[in-house]
């Protein structure tokens, strides 16, 4: 048994009630909001049977998610977090149960669902960081890669499964049954941070405006070891990030319909399942102290997949079959690393960074995972056209590579960053915040 768990996720973290609770309503809540996900761009086709228009709920969604992402994390580092968490997974609620009754009563308005889209992400921007920013108030520093790596198992675990659950369900039963079961799985959230401690913000300083958000920038911009976890996830997403090139590779290279199929499915899913594999067999992650370190050698697996992945799309002229296993396999072990350096990165911002500015920096990491690809999907877009998706997938992989093994040089504190050594006889988790 103790081998295990030394090979299987570390579910120490789960002995906290607290945690315990949020973890398991994030199994439920995460495939209703998968649903959603899935049905309002469908939605929007099917009303007005209009690619351009379904773009145009990315940036309905993108612009409040930057927007009050920020905000969001200057909220986070001056209110009680425990009553913003309630107040945000309301609006959450509400805004799912409006999708339920425009769609039930067959309303077909495509600005009303864009509107309550942008409010819905909006709510999310906010309720996001602080619900980050909880996890060092009520675990130890040494279950915080743990606990992260729990937390991103189930998301990647609902990307896949929300989808395929979605399209199973909706020639069946429609939207509204959709909208509906995001709003009802809601309620587990809401009831798990209602059963939180209360959590006032440890030395609070200023007030949530405008202000606050440009001191925790400056904050970052002086802290080399937060900078740095930051600068190589752009680094990792910017340049070693193809997704843009999938319908491109799913149809040129490997030759599936236009439309998608079998081979865009494969290439769709690949990150999603490395993430989750690697979420299952994270019971390493715990043991690791030099995080920092860790975090490199993460993205330079990541950059190293990528790259493969390029090789195996310029030899499927060859071998069109394996190198779509080949490319998938890619994909799989990219989205483990990406999962990794996802944890550890977490879990640095975590305890590295003090109490008062958790929540904004939290928000500059929600504006990092959303910016990051898709600017990567410009740029790839754009390389792909001069150089065809092969050599830009392998280049991109190879730039990751290069460019972060530059900044663990420039920086070296990064890489000498440890957690302290886990005492001999811990105390038995409460919940309680520290």
């Amino acid at each position: 048994m103790a081998a295990f768990r030394k090979v299987f996720a570390d579910t120490t973290p789960l002995q906290t009630p607290a945690f315990r609770r949020l973890w398991q309503a994030g199994i439920v809540t995460i495939i209703g909001a998968q649903l959603t996900v899935f049905a309002v761009p469908a939605q929007i086709y099917a009303i007005t049977q209009d690619s351009g228009m379904v773009g145009l709920a990315g940036l309905f969604g993108l612009v409040p998610l930057v927007v009050f992402g920020l905000w969001g994390g200057a909220l986070a580092d001056h209110f009680d977090r425990r009553k913003l968490l309630m107040m945000t997974t309301t609006g959450l609620i509400v805004t799912s149960g409006i999708f339920w009754i425009q769609a039930a009563l067959e309303l077909n308005n495509v600005w009303l669902l864009l509107g309550v889209f942008a409010l819905q992400q909006a709510f999310f921007a906010i309720n996001s960081p602080t619900r980050q920013a909880v996890l060092p108030r009520i675990l130890p520093e040494e279950q915080l890669p743990a606990a992260n790596a729990l937390s991103m198992t189930v998301t990647a675990a609902g990307g896949i499964a929300g989808p395929v659950v979605g399209a199973a369900l909706l020639p069946a039963l429609g939207f509204s049954w959709l909208y509906l079961v995001d709003t009802v799985t809601l309620t587990a959230t809401f009831y798990a941070v209602i059963k939180l401690p209360a959590l006032p913000v440890l030395n609070r300083q200023g007030s949530p405006g405008l202000k606050s958000v440009v001191e925790g920038i400056k904050y970052l911009s002086w802290h080399k070891i937060l900078l740095v976890s930051f600068l190589v996830d752009i680094i990792a997403m910017i340049f070693g990030m193809p997704r843009a090139l999938f319908p491109e590779m799913a149809h040129v290279t490997f030759g599936g319909p236009v439309s998608g199929g079998m081979e865009l499915g494969l290439l769709n899913v690949g990150l999603g399942v490395g993430a989750v594999l690697g979420g299952l067999f994270s019971g390493w992650v715990s043991r690791i102290r030099r995080q920092g370190i860790a975090v490199i050698a993460c993205v330079l697996c990541w950059g190293a997949a990528m790259a493969a992945m390029g090789v195996a799309v310029e030899l499927a002229r060859i071998w069109v079959l394996a190198m779509l296993i080949a490319a998938f396999a890619a994909l799989v072990v990219g989205g483990a690393a990406d999962m990794a350096s996802a944890a550890f990165r977490q879990a640095i911002l975590l305890s590295a960074a003090d109490d008062s500015v958790r929540g904004r920096l939290q928000g500059v990491f929600i504006v990092v995972v959303v910016g990051g690809p898709r600017i990567a999907d410009v740029l790839h877009g754009y390389a792909s056209t001069l150089f065809g998706p092969a050599w830009t997938t392998l280049g991109g992989g190879l730039l990751v590579i290069v460019l972060t093994l530059l900044v663990a040089w420039l920086i070296p504190q990064f890489t000498r960053y440890q957690v302290a050594p886990q005492a001999s006889e811990p105390t038995a988790p409460t919940g309680e915040p520290k």
